[in-house]
């Protein structure tokens, strides 16, 4: 079992911190799974970017999560060279949430309403970096579908997860017409491989 693991000391209240997670999870597109006994958080699919997984827990100002990947049946962590192309987004977006979890957040005077909640301002996850990638590996995915289907493949493998994960950013349209591309892309780079085996 190989996870990524990080564990941070964070003097936050539990529901800020339970906000952030929740609003995390919802815009990566993570869903309650049950991995072998253990409730996890997984995300991505099988055939085109592999499934990405995630627990996370916050107790007496503690915060500790593990993510990790599998390959093959077996568990992936953040580092190293194999499935590096789909590690380093996963981690840059942790990373991205733990610098929102860290975040300065100020109770105005007089902020709490009738019902006692409080309504604050803070800063969450946008994952519009990856729409715009998604939109350019689609494009790049047409491209080299026509000359070179593997390249075209993989480059439409790379714009449907970075589509995935910016369809919940600010930039939703441009992460869906990147991944109708990409889809496209692979689709042409399958005739294209085929006519050459078959000519």
């Amino acid at each position: 079992m190989s996870r990524y693991v990080k564990d941070m000391p964070l003097n936050k209240d539990p529901k800020f911190v339970s906000f952030m997670m929740n609003d995390y999870l919802a815009k990566n597109r993570f869903t309650l799974f049950d991995y072998k006994g253990e409730q996890v958080y997984r995300a991505g699919d099988a055939m085109l970017e592999g499934f990405k997984y995630l627990k996370w827990s916050f107790e007496d100002g503690n915060f500790h999560i593990e993510a990790w990947m599998k390959s093959m049946g077996k568990e992936m962590g953040l580092d190293g060279f194999v499935g590096c192309l789909q590690k380093k987004p996963y981690k840059e977006s942790l990373e991205q949430l733990y610098t929102l979890l860290e975040q300065d957040v100020e109770i105005p005077e007089g902020a709490e309403g009738a019902d006692g909640s409080v309504t604050v301002a803070v800063n969450t996850v946008d994952n519009a970096g990856a729409a715009k990638i998604a939109l350019v590996f689609g494009i790049l995915s047409i491209v080299t579908a026509l000359l070179i289907p593997l390249a075209g493949i993989l480059f439409g493998c790379l714009g449907v997860n970075r589509a995935r994960l910016g369809s919940g950013s600010s930039m939703a349209k441009q992460a869906n017409i990147g991944k109708v591309l990409s889809v496209i892309g692979v689709v042409i780079a399958l005739i294209n491989w085929l006519l050459a085996i078959l000519l």
